[in-house]
């Protein structure tokens, strides 16, 4: 059955549907935009008539192709007006009682051969089909904001849903430039229904108060590469609407992980539902505004902290590839180093990785050679951790085993200085553990980096109850000279980064395990919809299946959660030794080097 779609109607003209209409008069389709409100249709009309006279103003559009798009799309308040539409696509607000209310009526104004799809990402598209005098022509078509730029629409079928509707607005989409993945009707499809989840954590944990909001949002810009914070997205969201989208999910998952966090009721019920309204987790200039101002709740500047012990010289405990990479940061930094291993020949072999590391960036132009032999003058390898007796911080990068980690800690209460600061760059151990190893515990901290450790910004500093503000100083004083961005937090499993990646990344495996979607789709889901540098079994398969499994095991382990606990498939994996890109083999097979 051909479907045509010259002719589209677009139901709703606020920043989705404005979005929207732009997009399909651009590809050459004669849009009908509809809205119950004149502001709303004048307002649509000189958004795209602004949109189109920057594009002039770039070279992307000529000043006659500009008055033709214009002329393409037309403005009205009647639904009527879509009688001749091939398709209409509803963006009206996220109530089953309002979009009813639109299906009903364009039951009875449009051809039964026309598609009908709604733009929800949180309501049953089913539920809506099955109301409709013709479900087989109702799907969904989500797009997301700002639609002209997202690549990603999910097209959503129900079990009602014929496949020529499918394939009309699939092919659609692409000629529109978009990315079309197929997804079956459940709230929050595929993109949202994994980043919602990640944004009611986020959220739980800034209400814990866990860590700031600031923190929060910095750590995973830095630790994961996101374009935003999970609370400074909520607020472009806005968080009444995700509030809404969560109250869905958790209503066909009955997953707590789903259940919306109290402070998204509170703050909606305050009318504090972000950008829009000009405060929701952060206070902006105005409403609409996307600048943050400062509020009560914005901390003070942390450089030039008082009481922070010195810190000149620097001991890295570890051979691998974190301790080779710290190692440089703060030999690059100025900073005198130790790196002990087990043995004079670990610890050259370390230095000399960090060699081959500062090579590179002289190769590449961002390192003089000067700079390079400078670095490399400042490391000392040692075979054992006598070596550390002067230092003024002693950082242990060694396996992440607790056992290993509490006779280092031992052996560096023998051996360190009174007042040196002893860290752990753990990423899923107690760090209380390793102190309590020690007759100083004061002087213990968490200061975990990412790797490569020379190029991301984030370290992580984890104070426990016993933690002094000297030695906490101190790492942050140390964080700022070697040009990283510390976030504060306190010590519990996963941290700020793992704790809110991983559930995502086990979530995204049970949506596999279920047969929902595809590798493929959840990844370009990601990274088109959600602006994710990588998709979740991409990164699952360069961390580790092993090592993923294992920092999933101790957010199960710690809070105790049925949702945390992890996916059977991700354990069915590593059992068979599928452990990701190390192993050849993980979600998706390699060539073996």
């Amino acid at each position: 059955m051909d479907i045509p779609l010259s002719t589209i109607a677009v139901v709703g003209l606020g920043t989705m549907g404005t979005g929207i209409a732009e997009i399909l008069t651009r590809a050459g389709r004669e849009v009908i935009g509809i809205d119950i409100s004149d502001a709303a249709t004048a307002q649509a009309v000189t958004a795209l008539e602004a949109s189109t006279a920057r594009a002039v103003e770039r070279g992307r559009l000529t000043e006659q192709e500009r008055r033709t798009v214009l002329a393409r799309f037309r403005t009205f308040t009647d639904l009527r007006a879509a009688a001749d539409a091939g398709l209409v696509i509803e963006v009206v607000p996220e109530s089953y009682e309002t979009k009813q209310q639109v299906f009903r009526a364009l039951d009875g104004i449009v051809s039964p051969s026309a598609v009908l799809a709604t733009g929800t990402n949180a309501l049953s598209v089913t539920r809506l089909a099955a109301d409709s005098a013709h479900p087989e022509r109702v799907l969904g078509l989500h797009f997301f904001n700002p639609a002209p730029a997202m690549k990603l629409v999910e097209v959503v079928r129900t079990v009602l849903t014929a496949p020529a509707a499918v394939e009309a607005v699939t092919a659609l989409a692409r000629e529109l430039g978009k990315e079309p993945v197929a997804v079956g009707d459940r709230p929050g499809f595929v993109a949202d229904g994994l980043l919602f989840g990640y944004l009611n954590q986020a959220a739980a944990m800034y209400e814990a108060k866990y860590a700031s909001r600031e923190d929060i949002d910095a750590a995973m810009r830095l630790g994961c590469g996101l374009p935003m914070g999970p609370l400074a997205l909520l607020d472009l969201i806005g968080v009444d609407t995700a509030r809404t989208v969560l109250e869905a999910m958790y209503a066909a998952s009955r997953d707590r992980l789903h259940a919306p966090a109290p402070v998204l009721r509170q703050l909606s019920e305050a009318g504090l539902t972000g950008r829009k309204s000009g405060r929701g987790f952060y206070t902006y200039e105005a409403p609409g505004s996307a600048t943050v101002v400062p509020d009560a709740l914005t901390p003070p500047d942390r450089t030039g902290t008082d009481g922070a012990r010195t810190v000149t010289s620097v001991g890295v405990a570890g051979s691998g590839t974190m301790a080779s990479g710290i190692a440089e940061v703060f030999a690059k930094a100025g900073y005198d180093v130790v790196l002990a291993a087990r043995g004079p020949e670990k610890a050259a072999a370390a230095k000399e990785r960090v060699a081959t590391s500062l090579q590179r960036s002289v190769d590449k132009g961002r390192l003089t050679a000067e700079a390079r032999a400078e670095a490399l003058a400042r490391i000392a390898p040692a075979g054992s951790l006598d070596a550390f007796a002067e230092v003024d911080l002693a950082v242990e990068a060694v396996v992440e085993d607790l056992e290993v980690k509490r006779q280092l800690f031992a052996t560096l209460d023998k051996v360190c200085r009174p007042g040196a600061v002893l860290a752990t760059t753990t990423s899923s151990l107690p760090v209380i553990a390793c102190a309590r190893a020690t007759s100083r515990p004061r002087d213990v901290v968490g200061m975990h980096f990412f790797n490569p450790a020379p190029a991301m910004k984030l370290v992580e500093v984890v104070r426990t109850v016993l933690t002094s503000d000297e030695a906490h100083a101190a790492v942050h004083e140390v964080s700022a000279a070697i040009r990283k961005h510390p976030v504060d937090c306190g010590d519990r499993a996963g941290f700020i980064v793992n704790a809110l990646l991983f559930p995502y990344l086990n979530n995204a495996v049970k949506m596999v395990q279920e047969h929902y979607a595809t590798l493929d789709d959840i990844d370009a889901a990601m990274k088109l919809g959600g602006g994710y540098p990588m998709g979740p079994f991409e990164l699952l398969d360069v961390v580790g299946l092993d090592v993923s499994l294992a920092i999933e095991r101790v957010l199960h382990r710690e809070f105790r959660d049925p949702g945390l606990a992890p996916a059977p498939l991700l354990e069915h994996l590593v059992a068979a030794g599928c452990l990701g890109r190390k192993t050849g083999r993980g979600f998706r097979e390699y060539a073996r080097r």
